[in-house]
This record gives structure tokens, sequence and C-alpha cells, in this order.
């Protein structure tokens, strides 16, 4: 089937028990059981609950993995994962990652015992610079954020191999729809499932895929045993959302790759970052592992001052924490999914606090268009 097709018909997109067109809400705790020494599949909701079963079997579907998990958030789905790991292990992390993954690594895990090295990801030589005799696993973004800056899938899915070592993905701002890094070789793929998959900014969720039944097991018993898991509800409407994957994803790419070719053409800015723009330093990588640019940029204006000007005169698109949504989202780094790490390191990275990050939405490119010239117009005067 064509992938679009994939995306609506997975296999559980009807429900088998009744027949309804769209998996019900099993809003229950407990099931009821006929015998006390042969149980049924269904016991407890924390271990298996039908519209959850729906949702992780349609993610693995779409990542191409053997098995999916839903998690309360995307940082329980990333806390989860490293829960693989155990005390005295050491991590290789891209070091421009998320900062609520930066900050849980150098917080929690680091107190737990879990030693991480962050590099800068986009050069493989770093990486293996970077393994010792305690690594277990390899952590990355690709596009990072909020820069964008690209990972070679398939080169660390190889250092991975050769070094014995867990590679895992955080897959959110391409989605499945638009990159698939399973197959290059990696095991482990993460989302912030509340981003492009859930798709309308109204739940908090957090998904999984595993590639082999070996780490689907371990994953099974964690998510079981740590029981961070996704209620019903908002598993229903994550299987909503991700019927509409697709047709969002197409529309938002080319509109935020309309943007990102106009911006830089505007006087008033120093700097664009997006992925497919002949620009871009990882432009070439990108494209031969994913299918587009992705709906999300970042762009840095003269100064500081400059940036919260901007941001504070848009009247389109939302200032806010997150991305993905049908809406477009705007959002400051340094003061928001940068603000763990200090300016010294933001700095390092490429994160100024002149950097404007943009989730583009569904709305009219034109429009768009229109209203970030007003606001650039009066922040740049």
């Amino acid at each position: 089937m064509d992938y679009r097709t994939s995306i609506i018909h997975t296999g559980k997109d009807q429900d088998p028990y009744t027949g309804a067109t769209s998996i019900p809400v099993y809003q229950t705790s407990t099931y009821v059981q006929e015998d006390p020494t042969d149980f049924t599949r269904f016991q407890y909701s924390r271990d298996v609950n039908p519209t959850r079963e729906a949702l992780e079997h349609t993610v693995a579907t779409l990542e191409g993995g053997v098995q999916g998990f839903a998690f309360a958030s995307g940082m329980a789905a990333i806390g989860s994962v490293l829960l693989l790991l155990k005390s005295g292990d050491h991590i290789v992390v891209g070091e421009d990652a998320y900062g609520g993954t930066y900050r849980l690594l150098t917080t929690l895990f680091k107190q737990w015992g879990l030693d991480a090295t962050f590099v800068d990801s986009s050069d493989p030589e770093r990486i293996k610079a970077a393994i010792t005799p305690k690594t277990r696993a390899i952590y990355v973004e690709t596009p990072s954020n909020p820069i964008l800056k690209i990972t070679d899938l398939a080169a660390v899915a190889a250092i991975a191999r050769e070094h014995g070592l867990l590679s895992i993905v955080d897959n959110t701002f391409m989605s499945p729809y638009l990159q698939h890094p399973l197959r290059f070789g990696f095991d482990i793929v993460v989302h912030s499932a509340t981003k492009f998959l859930g798709g309308h900014s109204d739940l908090i969720a957090g998904v999984v895929v595993a590639r082999e039944e070996e780490w689907a097991g371990r994953m099974k018993t964690l998510q079981n045993s740590f029981g961070a898991i996704l209620g019903p509800q908002d598993s229903w409407l994550l299987l909503r959302g991700i019927k509409t994957l697709a047709a969002r994803l197409d529309a938002e790419q080319k509109s935020a790759q309309t943007l990102a070719t106009w911006l830089t053409e505007r006087p008033e800015i120093k700097r664009v970052n997006y992925p497919t723009l002949p620009s871009h330093p990882g432009r070439e990588i990108h494209l031969a592992q994913a299918d587009g640019g992705g709906a999300v940029l970042s762009f840095e204006l003269p100064d500081a001052g400059a940036a919260q000007r901007f941001l504070r005169g848009v009247r389109l698109p939302l200032l806010a924490l997150s991305l993905g949504g049908v809406e477009s989202i705007v959002s400051y780094p340094a003061t928001m999914s940068h603000a763990p790490l200090s300016p010294e390191q933001r700095l390092a990275l490429g994160v100024s606090d002149a950097l404007v990050r943009l989730s583009v939405g569904l709305e009219s490119a034109e429009d768009l268009k229109e209203d970030l010239a007003q606001a650039l117009e009066k922040a740049v005067a």
C-alpha cells in the first residue's frame, strides 16, 4: 500500500468487538475473568488496554517496528527508554538534544549513575571518539531542536552495530511520515506524540517503537513495571490525530519551505535554519534519509531585543512552548525549550538569544508571510 493509505488502514483501524469504524475509548481499569487460574489477555489496563493497544499497533506499523508503546508524555517515553540502561553505564548523546532530555540526563539519571557525554552528532567521528568501554547506547535527534542540525542515520547506526551499542533516535520533528530511522538500522525510535503525531495541541503523549523483539520485550516489561502509560482517552485522541498526519504535514511542509526561502531574503534576518535550503550544511544527508524538510524552521534576528519584539508583534502564530499543531506556533528557545542550559552552553550550540523557532501550521502561507513581515518591520525599525 501507499504510505498514505497505510496511515488510515493499519489493521487496527476497526473495533474487532463491535465493528465500529473508530476504536472506542475503553475507559476501564480492569476486566472480568471467567476462571481464577486461566486469565484472558485483557486483565488490567496498565498492562493492556484495547484503545492503547490499537494506538501502539498503529505507531509500530508506521515506523516499521515490531511493537509500539504509548506513554503519558514524551519525557515519560524518553525516561522509560533510558531505563533500559543501568547505573554505571555510559551513553553518547547529540549535544543539541531537546532541553528536557538534557535536563533528564544531567540531573535525575546522573544522580542514578548513568554517565552521559554530549557531542556534535553531525560528525560521526566525534561519536566514535566518545565511546568508552562502559558505553552502552547512542542517542541522537535529527533534525535537531532548534538549529535543525542533521545527523547521518545510517552512519550512526553502523557505529552502534560495530560497537554492540543500543541506538536510539528522537524522530519527533520528522514523524514517521517523513523519516524512518528503523530502516537505517536504529533499534529504538521515540516521539513526543504531543507534536506532529497528535497534531492538534490537545493532548500530551509519548511513543516508543522497537525494531526487534529483544528490545520490544524489555520495553514492555519496563512500561508495565514503571507504569507511565497513556490513558485511553488520550490514546483515542492520538489515533484520531494520526489519521490526518499525511494531509497535515504535506500542507505544513510546503508552507514551511515557502517561508524559509522568503525569510532568507529578508534584510532583518541574519540566518535561517531549514534542512532543504541550499545553504543548509546537512542538506544532502537529510534529503537522502527524509522526504522533505518538515514543518519546523528557525531564524536569527540581529539581537535579543529584536527577537523579543518580533515575538510580541506576531498575530497569527501562537507564542507557546510546543510545536506540530494545526496552528502555527512560535517560540523563544533561550527561555523555553533550551532554558535548562546555561547561556554559555546555548551559545556553544548556536542557540543565541536572537534565535526564534517557528512551527508552521495550516494557515495560508501568504497570510503568515504578511504577519511575519509586519512583525519583522516593527522589531527591526
